[in-house]
C-alpha cells in the first residue's frame, strides 16, 4: 500500500498548481491535468483553494496597496510558500481581505465559472450573440459553456449540437472542446453534433483543425464543404467533401428538416429529437421505405401526413402521440 501524502506535500502542489495555472490555465490539457490530480484526494480541493485565495489576495494588493513597500515577498498557504512580483498588505488590512476572498470564493468554481452557459430544451433552436463578436445557433436539447480568456476562446460542448460564426481575431483561437476532441478554428463557420455514435464536424465556411487531446500528432484540417466524424476511442476518418449533405444537415438552423432519400425511420427519429408528441412506426416495412420533403420541426402532424400521402399509409394523429402504419 502507498504512503498517504502529506498535508505539507498536498499543499505545496497546491500553490505550485495555483502558479501553474496562473501562467496555462488557458490550455485544456493544463485544466484537465489539475482536475484529475484534485479528485485524486478529498483534501487537495481545499489546498487548493487556500492556495488560490492567498494568490488572488496578492493580485488584489497591486490595486488597492498603494504606499506599500514593493518587493518580491513570499505568501504563506498552509504552510507553503511561494513568490511572486506583487505588493503586500500588513496586519489587518490583509486579514480582512483573505476573509472577504473566502467569502468570494466559497461558491465559485476552482477552475472559474464560463462566461455563457447555454441550455436549450426539446424543440428549442436559439441563436446566441457571443461576447468576442461570434454568433453560435443552438440546437435542440443541447448544452454547452463557453469562456473568453485573453489567450483563447473556449466553448464546451457537452451534448446536442451547435454551428458557430466565428468572429476572426488571429491571437485567440476559437476551440470547441468535445470530451477528449478539439476543433479549432480562427475566423470560419462550422458546425459540432454530439451523439452516441461519435462526434460530427462539419464546415461551412474557411478551415478548421481536428485533434484529440494527446494525439496532436494526428490533427485532420477540415476545409468548407467537407465534415469528419470522430467515433470514441477511434482516430478520427479521413475528411470527404459533403456540401450538399452539410446544407441539409443544418437546415435546422432556419427551423426545418430536409430529408433526400432518407427512410421513413430515420425522419422519424430527426422529428422526434425536436418535439414530446412523438411519431412511431409500425411495420419496418413503412420504417425502411424512402423519402424526399422539407417540413418544419415543429409540425409532425404534417409530417405524418405527408408520409400518409406518399406511402399510401394511415396516419393516427392524438395529443400525446402519432402512428404510421400500413394495412
Amino acid at each position: 500500500m502507498s504512503e498517504r501524502e502529506t498535508a505539507q506535500a498536498i499543499s505545496d502542489r497546491a500553490a505550485a498548481w495555483v502558479a501553474r495555472m496562473d501562467r496555462e490555465g488557458h490550455d485544456p490539457a493544463v485544466r484537465a491535468e489539475l482536475k484529475a490530480w484534485l479528485a485524486g484526494d478529498d483534501r487537495r480541493r481545499g489546498a487548493y483553494f487556500r492556495a488560490k485565495a492567498a494568490w488572488s489576495m496578492l493580485d488584489r494588493a497591486t490595486v488597492l496597496g498603494a504606499g506599500q513597500i514593493q518587493s518580491h515577498e513570499v505568501a504563506a498557504v498552509g504552510g507553503a510558500w511561494f513568490s511572486r512580483r506583487r505588493l503586500l498588505w500588513g496586519g489587518g488590512a490583509a486579514a480582512a481581505a483573505a476573509a472577504a476572498l473566502v467569502v468570494g470564493f466559497a461558491g465559485m468554481d476552482f477552475l472559474g465559472a464560463p462566461d455563457q452557459r447555454i441550455r436549450t430544451a426539446i424543440g428549442e433552436i436559439r441563436r446566441v450573440p457571443l461576447s468576442d463578436g461570434s454568433f453560435a445557433a443552438v440546437n435542440t436539447q443541447t448544452s454547452l459553456d463557453v469562456t473568453m480568456k485573453p489567450e483563447v476562446r473556449q466553448v464546451e460542448l457537452t451534448t446536442g449540437e451547435a454551428w458557430f460564426q466565428v468572429a476572426k481575431d488571429r491571437t485567440r483561437p476559437f476551440v470547441v472542446e468535445v470530451g477528449d476532441l478539439r476543433v479549432r478554428a480562427v475566423g470560419t463557420a462550422f458546425a459540432v453534433k454530439r451523439t452516441a455514435g461519435g462526434i460530427d464536424v462539419q464546415v461551412t465556411e474557411g478551415v478548421v483543425e481536428v485533434w484529440r487531446v494527446g494525439d496532436e500528432a494526428n490533427l485532420q484540417r477540415v476545409a468548407a464543404g467537407a465534415r469528419a466524424f470522430i467515433a470514441p476511442e477511434e482516430a478520427i476518418t479521413p475528411v470527404v467533401a459533403a456540401g450538399e449533405e452539410i446544407d441539409k444537415a443544418l437546415a435546422w438552423r432556419t427551423g426545418q428538416l430536409v430529408f433526400d432519400g432518407d427512410t421513413v425511420a430515420e425522419a422519424v427519429a430527426e422529428f422526434n429529437r425536436y418535439n414530446t408528441r412523438k411519431i412511431e412506426v409500425a411495420g419496418a416495412a413503412l420504417g425502411g421505405q424512402k423519402m424526399i420533403g422539407r417540413f418544419r420541426t415543429n409540425e409532425p402532424d404534417a409530417f405524418a401526413r405527408a408520409v400518409a400521402t406518399l406511402m399510401d399509409a394511415r396516419a393516427e394523429i392524438t395529443a400525446d402521440r402519432i402512428i404510421l402504419s400500413q394495412d
